[in-house]
């Protein structure tokens, strides 16, 4: 059979270059839990700690995420890995010319190996185009990136404001590689609804965004950001700078534009990691309750409630804040694996397959029956999907990121067509029990979807589209939905390209 040509947009399939020896070993004198890694070359320059002590400096390398390079830092040499996800944007290089940071990442690497990197788009990793600026799924791919190129299998993840959205999906989605997961001043979502109060309205968010793009690059506002550093001219002249160099005006508010998008509401029951969660009590940018919220609903969270009011994690008492990762990460044990994890399910299935089969007969339709799951699998093995089962004609697979799952759906849809089948296919996702074959209720709500969407449709669920801001991909709203067997009322989305 002939194989459709794939646009450059599909291409997903994970490249990492990586740095240093090939085989992974165990340094010398750590826990017997410690992760395996890949020694990397030394790195010069040494930098005095304030409470005794030293700890390397880091240099700039880059790991291959794709077809883009993303810059990363390794600094320290502690027994567990710990990966700093910024906030919104970064310069791993600028980052050190601020004391206060400069203190608090040598801090951190002081009982960790640090690993710090730039989101593509942003900082030193490779500039992008505003409209293909990364979405949490390619965030994570970059972050996997990044730790197989530093020689990371597991680590820690510590998320500032908005990177701790990618945090918690990272940690739900891929616990193999997740020791643990720390956050500071974030918020599960980024626009005000009847029942997330505390996030900005629609229209205070666009006025924020017309300043970035207006005000971007002068001395800082740090009413929000920083109330404690706002009489700091320094400060506001560096922190001008450093947002200068981590993005243009244009990436900035696109990034804005996209973090506006994500909700990740419904990913926090399925975290199973050990959790902190760190919030100041004053915090001008995302609110205390926010932070409340988001450890209610992680099984088992520790949250910690700092008084201050700033939103930069390290510009208020970063002792105390650097204090209680590291009382929490040293004290922290490997669990059991987890048998349950966030993963994105799809279901497709042939339309109107009797009356084909009818009209071909036996030996066509079986053939051509064939054809189509040869041509299912290759799309599977190209968008990362993991084939579960086949009932009758159609398929079941399971994905780790929400985006490739629908981009899979579409490219099946489009090639069936063009040998006369009709599919619908329906994504959702949810934690699903791990075994020989994933089970539960997000299983049994993907099969749902499925069944409620039309010939030729990709229906999605609301907890899909909310993950998938800044993919590129655009939904049509069906409206409210029940789903036979399934509790509650569902916003369903047809996804188009």
């Amino acid at each position: 059979m002939s194989i459709p040509k794939i646009t450059p947009w599909d291409e997903l399939i994970l490249e990492v270059r990586t740095v240093g020896p090939n085989d992974p070993c165990q340094e010398d004198g750590g826990p017997p839990d410690a992760p395996r890694r890949t020694p990397l070359p030394p790195v010069r320059g040494w930098a005095k700690l304030g409470r005794g002590g030293s700890v390397e400096t880091g240099r700039t390398r880059y790991a291959r995420s794709g077809d883009v390079s993303i810059a990363y830092q390794v600094v320290g040499d502690g027994p567990r890995d710990l990966v700093f996800v910024p906030g919104w944007v970064s310069n791993v290089e600028a980052m050190w010319e601020d004391p206060g940071l400069a203190h608090a990442l040598r801090r951190l690497a002081s009982f960790s190996r640090l690993i710090l990197f730039d989101k593509r788009g942003t900082g030193l990793s490779d500039r992008v185009p505003t409209d293909e600026l990364p979405s949490l799924e390619t965030r994570m791919d970059d972050v996997r990136a990044v730790m197989d190129a530093a020689g990371s299998e597991r680590a820690a993840l510590f998320g500032h404001s908005e990177g701790g959205s990618m945090c918690m999906l990272f940690a739900a989605t891929l616990p193999e590689r997740t020791s643990a997961l720390v956050c500071f001043g974030v918020f599960a979502k980024r626009l005000w609804s009847p029942d997330y109060p505390w996030a900005p309205t629609p229209e205070a968010r666009a006025a924020w965004l017309a300043r970035i793009e207006e005000e971007w690059g002068t001395p800082a506002d740090l009413d929000a950001l920083a109330p404690s550093k706002a009489e700091d001219p320094g400060f506001s002249e560096w922190m001008a700078g450093f947002f200068r160099r981590s993005a243009s005006p244009g990436a900035a508010a696109a990034l804005g534009r996209m973090n506006s998008e994500i909700d990740v509401r419904d990913v926090l029951p399925t975290i199973r990691v050990p959790t902190l969660i760190l919030h100041r009590t004053g915090d001008r940018d995302a609110d205390v309750e926010e932070g409340r919220f988001i450890a209610e609903r992680i099984p088992g969270a520790r949250f910690v409630e700092m008084p201050g009011g700033d939103h930069l994690f390290w510009t208020e008492d970063v002792d105390r804040v650097v204090d209680e990762v590291e009382t929490f990460l040293t004290g922290t044990t490997t669990g059991p694996e987890p048998d349950r994890v966030l993963a994105t399910v799809l279901f497709t299935d042939i339309v109107g397959s009797t009356a084909q089969a009818v009209k071909m007969g036996d030996r066509q339709w079986m053939d051509a029956l064939e054809a189509h799951r040869t041509m299912v699998r290759w799309f599977l093995e190209r968008f990362r999907g993991r084939e579960v089962d086949t009932a009758g004609d159609g398929f079941f697979a399971t994905f780790d990121g929400p985006a490739r799952a629908i981009r899979c759906a579409m490219a099946v849809r489009d090639a069936a067509l063009e040998h006369g089948i009709e599919l619908r296919a329906g994504v959702h996702t949810g934690e699903v029990e791990m075994g020989e074959k994933p089970a539960g209720v997000a299983v049994h709500i993907g099969a749902r979807v499925m069944a409620k969407a039309g010939a030729g449709e990709v229906l999605v669920s609301q907890t899909v589209k909310d993950l998938v801001a800044g993919s590129g991909l655009h939904f049509e709203d069906r409206g409210p939905q029940a789903l036979k067997g399934v509790p509650g009322i569902w916003n369903l989305y047809s996804a188009t390209a």
